[in-house]
């Protein structure tokens, strides 16, 4: 039997449910500003050791992102086993996804930018490293 296959013994229970794997793949990500949240559907830990549950602060109750290897609250992003699903953490904390990237025209005329200068560079260190052999 596969890993989504239907079990015919209704008291067997699969490993991964087929509603559990169609939810990772609809989980939309929860940044807070830029940075990775704890809570977002697609913060994974490597250890599976982390909880979600709720605790009570001044009055109100809140999400909190539990560690069950040292007992306290998650420190996020940088805990070494700390990783996204669609690997949308950068090691600076931030999420990929909130991070805006350089338009595709910009990049190539910079590019071009970039590479007549350094072209200028190299024709002359050629010349110069000619001369040089010849001499000796």
């Amino acid at each position: 039997m596969g890993k989504n296959s239907v079990s015919k013994n209704p008291d067997r229970h699969e490993f991964y449910s087929r509603r559990e794997i169609r939810e990772r793949e609809l989980a939309e990500p929860k940044p807070l500003g830029n940075m990775c949240n704890n809570l977002c559907p697609l913060f994974r830990c490597a250890k599976n050791a982390l909880v979600l549950s709720t605790k009570v602060i001044k009055g109100y109750t809140q999400k909190v992102a539990m560690c069950r290897l040292t007992g306290d609250q998650c420190i996020g992003y940088r805990c070494q086993f700390a990783y996204c699903d669609r690997k949308a953490l950068l090691p600076n904390g931030n999420c990929a996804f909130t991070v805006k990237f350089k338009d595709s025209e910009e990049f190539f005329t910079e590019l071009e930018r970039e590479e007549l200068g350094f072209l200028s560079k190299s024709r002359f260190t050629k010349k110069s490293s000619r001369r040089d052999i010849f001499v000796e």
